[in-house]
């Protein structure tokens, strides 16, 4: 595993850009599985205070000081303003969730300074890693993938 990813799993607290009212989209399923697996976590969403019970927070600068990282649900077109606004409050420790990453969000996160983990699973690597996660996990170690 890459020291990136060792840092962003050790990372107890995490605030999430992806959850949506409705509660279908990955932002909402990944953000509940880090929370079974002991995270807190911190959803950002602009138009809504709770979402499942879960407060969620206008912006990521709403967030400063409550939380160690980000992770990134949402497409590549709005990706490159949140990493602003995560720089802009000390935030380095960034994961790209599979979807989000573009070559113009790569440019953005170079600009910034920011090493972002990308095109990879968080649940794949936030422990305890279990279901198909630890499968595809053991598969992608046998490959030397991880």
């Amino acid at each position: 595993m890459s020291p990136q990813i060792e840092r962003f799993v050790q990372s107890k607290s995490i605030g999430v850009i992806g959850f949506s009212r409705s509660g279908k989209k990955f932002g909402n399923i990944v953000g509940k599985e880090l929370i079974k697996r002991g995270y807190e976590v911190f959803p950002v969403h602009p138009e809504v205070q709770e979402i499942d019970g879960v407060k969620c927070y206008p912006s990521l600068k709403g967030l400063e000081g409550k939380v160690e990282a980000l992770l990134v649900c949402i497409p590549p077109a709005g990706v490159s303003a949140v990493l602003e606004e995560a720089v802009q409050i000390g935030l380095t420790k960034v994961w790209l969730q599979q979807g989000a990453w573009s070559k113009e969000v790569q440019q953005t996160a170079d600009r910034l300074g920011l090493q972002v983990v990308s095109k990879k699973c968080i649940l794949m690597y936030a422990p305890p890693v279990t279901s198909i996660h630890k499968f595809h996990r053991t598969i992608v170690s046998i490959f030397g993938g991880l």
